[in-house]
């Protein structure tokens, strides 16, 4: 297939590319390697991608509207997998902006160039964030996501909101999928493994949010990229026991589909540190401070229903994925 994939220079559209490129797809990796983090690591991920004959890289904005209907129109992609936002809970306290500029304006231009093209199928990256206030647990498709508790999450929902209204509107087959605390290696340098993991080696403080209180589902991003591009090879369809008097969040008579995809097994944040500090031989300075706003004391994802749709079971414990990361930083860094 001909593939579209933006955010192609982050963390999980590099891996998730890499797969779609051993499998024999062609792929169109769309980024605007902005500088929300270092920009090196971005072209680093990209050189990993480039020597690939099926691989070709478009630097763009996704907001840019008149750049990305003619990208659509030129192509003809048969699928798009949608995973460049404005990412950070704790950044979107900082330049709101930002998130409609690239969360709202970009899903738009998204949602529009996958209509006139006539795209089978569009797969996007929403979040765990949308759960924000509820306190359920684990976190299941079926709850209400009214009540989000940072502007982040709150452009999350509506991506959700949006693809819906396109897959009722004019029947284009939309999946969200939303993601739970990600990690591995590559990973984002404003996320707490990478935080933690410089700090320590450098004899600094980490910083603990809640006074460490605090439960992350944390899922390798090589489960991520296998459970989206499962995904992405079965096309969303309406659901068949979709009841409108009985509205329920998880199911619609639209070509639309929502799932979690995580690790379905929350770790204990200070449990998640003792990790890191195994792997790395050393122990970590803690600075214990409250919660910040924005953010949860806890994640937990209800993976059910992805597995019976695609048969989605993550298989990598957090020992694995946090050593495997331990080498790639020393790897990269040098040290």
């Amino acid at each position: 297939m001909k593939i579209l994939l933006t955010g192609a220079a982050g963390f999980i559209g590099m891996t998730v590319v890499l797969r779609l490129l051993a499998r024999g797809d062609e792929v169109v990796g769309l980024d605007n390697l902005n500088d929300y983090y270092d920009v090196t690591l971005k072209e680093n991920r990209l050189k990993r991608l480039m020597p690939h004959a099926d691989f070709r890289f478009v630097k763009m904005d996704v907001s840019d509207r008149q750049g990305m209907a003619e990208l659509f129109a030129v192509e003809k992609f048969d699928r798009v997998i949608h995973l460049a936002a404005q990412a950070g809970v704790r950044y979107s306290l900082q330049n709101p902006h930002a998130y409609i500029d690239s969360n709202i304006v970009g899903f738009m231009n998204i949602l529009e160039g996958c209509r006139h093209a006539e795209v089978q199928h569009l797969v996007y990256a929403s979040s765990s964030s949308v759960y924000g206030g509820n306190t359920q647990m684990p976190f299941s498709e079926h709850d209400s996501v009214d009540h989000p508790v940072s502007l982040y999450a709150a452009t999350k929902k509506a991506n959700e909101l949006m693809a819906h209204t396109y897959s009722h509107l004019y029947d284009l087959p939309t999946t969200g999928l939303r993601f739970f605390t990600v990690y591995g290696p590559w990973g984002r340098p404003d996320m707490a493994l990478f935080l933690f993991t410089k700090a320590i080696l450098e004899g600094r403080p980490i910083d603990v949010f809640n006074h460490g209180n605090m439960r992350r589902d944390f899922t390798y991003v090589d489960d991520i990229a296998e459970g989206v591009i499962r995904v992405l090879d079965r096309i969303a369809t309406c659901s068949p026991d979709f009841d409108a008097l009985r509205a329920d969040p998880a199911t619609s008579n639209a070509p639309y589909r929502v799932f979690n995809i995580g690790n379905n097994n929350p770790v204990p944040l200070l449990d998640f540190i003792t990790c890191i500090e195994d792997a790395l031989g050393k122990k970590a300075k803690k600075h214990l401070l409250p919660l910040q706003d924005g953010d949860v004391p806890a994640t937990y994802a209800n993976t059910d229903a992805l597995n019976e749709w695609v048969g989605f079971v993550p298989g990598t414990r957090i020992e694995q994925g946090i050593g495997r990361f331990v080498v790639w930083y020393r790897d990269y860094y040098k040290i």
